[in-house]
């Protein structure tokens, strides 16, 4: 609201009563111009490659239950082998129907994470929802364990000249 300071009666203009507010859409076109380019920017993906953990690792139980997904997508429950379809009957045969033991989840490094999900999905799907990650243990950050060739002999076997 605008006021007028002049005094005189010969003067027409009296209070001016109407508010610009040009100068506000403006600044108001501007920011949502801003936001509108700014907003996709901030959305691209990333590539990350996560680093090793260290945390204190937590005390393991006396005989933990290893599901184990290897490279070529296989599962393995200790040291049996296992289905997709059969892994609910296996995991209770083994657990004694208990849902609340912890299930410990290791994975080969090539192991896409997409296949991880799967698996870990279907323990949810059997009931299991306690489910532990495993990983390497010192390991220093940012250095990776050297990959074993492939025809390396099984653990427990001798050396082949």
């Amino acid at each position: 609201m605008g006021v007028s300071l002049k005094s005189g009666d010969d003067d027409d203009t009296g209070e001016v009563a109407d508010i610009n507010v040009t100068p506000f859409i403006d600044v108001v076109l501007v920011l949502l111009i801003i936001f509108m380019v700014a907003a996709p920017l901030s959305t691209v993906d990333v590539p990350v490659d996560l680093p090793v953990s260290n945390a204190r690792p937590q005390e393991r139980p006396d005989e933990p239950l290893y599901l184990t997904v290897q490279d070529d997508l296989n599962l393995v429950i200790g040291e049996e082998p296992v289905s997709k379809e059969t892994l609910r009957a296996v995991l209770d045969a083994r657990t004694g129907a208990n849902r609340e033991e912890r299930i410990f989840l290791r994975a080969d490094g090539a192991v896409a994470y997409g296949d991880l999900m799967e698996v870990m999905n279907a323990l949810r799907d059997a009931g299991y929802l306690k489910i532990a990650l495993v990983g390497l243990e010192n390991a220093a950050p940012g250095s990776a364990p050297a990959a074993a060739p492939s025809s390396a002999a099984p653990a427990g076997s001798p050396p082949q000249p």
